[in-house]
Formats: C-alpha cells, structure tokens, sequence
C-alpha cells in the first residue's frame, strides 16, 4: 500500500510538472513561433525571435553602444534614445515586429494606421499594463485604469484640468516662481550671473504646483505626502536602472525595505488626510478658496455622493483617490517639468529664438507683470516655441496599445492580445512627415496650428491622441508658459560650458547629465 501511495505521489508530481514544461514550452517557443510566421506571410518582417529572450540582448547592445558616443548640440536624437527602432528600421522598414522577451511587439509609425489605433477604432484597443516597479509609483489611477472605470475617474477628474479652472492658480504659481528665482538675483549681484541646473529646479517648482491642483486648502499635508513619494520615487528610478530579475522586489533587501516602509507611509498619510476632507465636505459646497476645483476635493465628494446613492461598483473607494493622487504627481510632475528644461535648453541653443519670444513677451506681458490669462492667447511665438520643443524632445518617447480581438488594420490581420508599439518620437522626427528640416529646432513650422504643421494631422502626439489623450495637458501647457514668460522678462541665458547634450529614456525623456543653463540678468 506505501508502495502504491509513492507511486501516485510520484505521477501526481510528474503530471504537475510536465504540465508546466508544457505551458512554458507553449509560451516561449510555440506561441512566438506562430505569431512571427503569421506575420512573415503579410510581409511584416523582424529581427528573429531567440528563445526567452527575444531581442532584449540585441536591444540592450544598442542601446549601450549609442548612449555611450558622445553627441553634438544637435536635435538628431532618435539614434541615441529609440536606437533598436533606428537600426532595425533601415532593415526591415518602417513597420516590423520585436520581440521584448516572449512578448512580440508590432512597430507601427505611418500616421495613418495610428489615426486607426487611437481614433478610429480606439474601442478594440487597451492599454497595456505598466511593469510592476513603474506601476508602483505611477499609480494605480488614470494612466494604468481602463473601460468603465477609466472612462468613470476621467468624467470625475476632468474639471480640475479644465483651462477655466486652471487660469484661478496663475497668481500662485506665478508666486513661486518669483520666490524661487529671486535667489538668483542675489547672487547676480556679486558675479553678474548664476549657473542653474534647470532640470532639477524646474521639478522643485512643478511639485509645489501639482501639489496644490491636487490638495488644494490641504496644501501642507499633501505636501509632506508628495516629499516622501518623491524619496520612493529615489528607490524605484535607481532599480529601474538596474537588470531586472524576476521576483528581486519581494526580496527584504534594504532599499526594499525602504520602499516598502515609504509606500506604507504615503498610504496612511492619505488616507488620514482624504477622511479629514471627508468629515468637512458633508454640507461643505466649497472647501478651497484658491483652486475651487482641486482633485482631492472632486473625488471625495463624488465618492461620498455614490455612497449615499448606493452606486455601481465602480463607486469611488479610498483606495481608488489614493490611487488618483499618486498618479497625478507622477505623471504631472515629471511631463512638466521635462517640458520646461528642454525648452529652456533649446531657447538657450537658439538665441535667435530666444530674443524673439522675449520681443513678444515684453510687448504682451511687460517686463515686470505677471501674465493675466488673457494674455496667454496672444503669445503666439511662444506657443510654437513650446511646440516644436514637444514636437522634437516628447516626454514619452513611445506607447503600446494592445489589441483585445482580432481585426483588420492598415490592411493588415492582427490577432487579439498582438501588442502595438507607436514611436512617438520617430514619427515627430520623420522628414517625409516633417519635410528636410525635421532634425532642426523651428517653431516657425507651427505657425498655422498643430493641425497644418505636418503632412499628416496625426504626427504630432506629445500628450498622446483620442480618447486617452494626457488630462494634464492644459496644466503642462499653462505652467511651462508662464514660467518661461517670467524667465524672458528677467534675463538671457545660455548653455552652460559644462553641459552636456545627453537626451535619454529613464521612464521618460531627460537630459542624462542635467542641464546647467547660466542666467543674466536684463
């Protein structure tokens, strides 16, 4: 009989395991191998599949070998930060299929079939989920949410975003950043300029404004909050840096434990702070004089009036605006301030730019007032300025959507689950969409609108396009004005001897060794 029970042990085992050969045997091999020889037959070629891996090894090569050439102060820059897209374009052609791993990826960048993915028949498509570590800090909000939960947080958030109600915080961003900047004017007075590492300055400055769009009269707690995200945030870039091995970050190692304490402290802080705002709103119209409309503000009540109306299950939780809250500061925080440096480090590349927006500034603004928001609309110059910074240096340089059934696109099958990677940045960068001059900085190419810029109404993306289109759009927009308006009204700068022209992907599109910029005062 013992005999008989090690013996079923034994298969029982063997069963277990060879199931499992079998499923992993289907999913790096079989599977793989079908999907890259249905898309052979449509003529859609790639890099060959290797088992496990794909193409991360011949990805990783290139990568490595272009962010270590040095570069010119020029716009050129998809070689160095979509290098495989680079390479293996001139190969296969402007649509192919990579393998990331076990997972193919089909590379699309004709604007046509991208008008198909993101407008056209934007319902068949999701997005796909973010790794573990980035999900971690970006949120489990609007940027990873879908169906009717995305579309149910989208209608709540919007109002915060709405150009409206933006335009009621211009006077405090406008404050910091007259505090901030002057300190640099003390140190003028000494040397006649300052250096300032702009990158870092500008994500200080866009934390105190995302802060207050978020918390509003809780400006204080939510601050503190936003500190100890900002440390998590340390953690997760410097991992994100490092080769990734399954399962590393459920190891108690010590900058584990680290990121596990700030994430468990950000948690409670929230939630104190969201059921102080809850025991106020009941009866509350109006909790925030500043910014009526602030994001904690819109969530809590729309969750307390689900409650109270017994709702669907897409109710607003705690969870859920804590979620919100997380996602917002990631996400606003590093689109802004990106959008800022790099603008500030092309109007210092071309100071004939430079000296042409100031013109329209001073004529619009003055030297000394702050913007009202009637004068936004007319700083035409700098809204191309702005433009062509996007255009040439986007946030994101790149987005998947993935396919959630079969269906005919571009004139192609691609089967359900099939993962489409869209360039951003190479479409920005195409000279057949952007004529011979798409690797130079000229705003001039906007001056008709974002519509009549190109030769294709979808080539320009920065904040992505349709239904999913970035909701902070408007805010980025608006703060990168106004605090460019206030830099041209108090000084010229230019490229700091030590800087280094390094544009490179962590998580999104940043200048690797910073970006001093000197300042002189007018």
């Amino acid at each position: 009989m013992e005999n008989y029970l090690k013996l079923f042990w034994f298969l029982l085992i063997s069963y277990i395991g060879l199931v499992y050969v079998i499923k992993l045997v289907i999913h790096v091999w079989w599977i793989p191998r079908r999907i890259e020889n249905h898309f052979l037959k449509q003529g859609i070629k790639g890099p060959k599949y290797e088992l496990l891996l794909g193409n991360l090894k011949e990805i990783g090569s290139l990568n490595l070998i272009a962010s270590a050439q040095p570069m010119t102060l020029s716009h050129n820059i998809l070689p160095r930060v979509l290098s495989f897209y680079h390479h293996w374009k001139k190969i296969y052609g402007s649509m192919f299929i990579v393998w990331f791993g076990a997972t193919g990826r089909v590379i699309i960048s004709d604007p046509a079939i991208i008008r198909e993915i993101f407008v056209v028949k934007a319902e068949y498509f999701e997005k796909n989920e973010a790794p573990p570590l980035v999900r971690k800090i970006e949120g489990d909000g609007l940027l990873s949410l879908k169906g009717e939960k995305w579309a149910h947080h989208r209608k709540i958030i919007q109002p915060t975003f709405h150009t409206e109600n933006l335009k009621l915080m211009i006077p405090m961003m406008a404050r910091s950043m007259e505090e901030a900047v002057a300190k640099w004017t003390e140190k003028m007075s000494i040397a006649g300029k300052v250096e300032i590492e702009v990158s870092n300055w500008f994500e200080n400055l866009v934390e105190d404004v995302i802060t207050r769009t978020t918390f509003g009269s809780s400006y204080e707690d939510g601050k503190a909050i936003f500190e100890l995200q900002s440390q998590q945030m340390v953690h997760a870039t410097e991992a994100y840096q490092k080769i990734f091995i399954p399962g590393y970050r459920f190891l108690p190692t010590k900058k584990n434990r680290v990121s596990w304490r700030l994430e468990k402290e950000i948690r409670k802080s929230l939630l104190k702070l969201i059921d102080r705002r809850r025991q106020k709103s009941w009866g509350c119209q109006k909790l925030s004089e500043e910014c009526p409309d602030d994001l904690l503000e819109l969530m809590i009540k729309a969750s307390l009036k689900e409650r109270a109306n017994k709702l669907s299950p897409l109710a607003i939780t705690e969870n859920d605006i804590v979620e919100e809250c997380k996602t917002i500061f990631f996400a606003g925080k590093h689109t802004t301030s990106n959008l800022l440096t790099w603008t500030t480090v092309l109007l210092a590349m071309h100071p004939e730019w430079q000296a042409q927006a100031r013109e329209e500034v001073l004529r619009v603004c003055g030297a000394r007032d702050t913007p009202t928001k009637d004068d936004f609309a007319k700083l035409k110059t700098l809204g191309m300025i702005l433009n062509e910074s996007l255009r040439l240096y986007p946030p994101a340089v790149a987005t998947i959507r993935r396919a959630k059934m079969d269906m005919e696109l571009g004139g192609f099958h691609i089967p359900r689950g099939t993962e489409i990677l869209i360039p951003i940045i190479a479409v920005h960068h195409d000279t057949s969409l952007w004529c011979h001059d798409a690797q130079e900085f000229n705003p001039a190419r906007f001056v008709k609108g974002v519509a009549h810029a190109a030769k294709h109404p979808m080539a320009f993306m920065p904040f992505g396009l349709g239904a999913r289109r970035c909701i902070g759009q408007n805010l980025a927009v608006l703060q990168a004005k106004l605090a460019i308006v206030m830099l041209l009204q108090r000084f010229t700068f230019e490229l700091s001897p030590n800087y280094q022209h390094a544009p490179s992907i962590l998580m999104l599109l940043h200048p690797q060794h910073g970006a001093p910029i000197v300042f002189r005062k007018l």
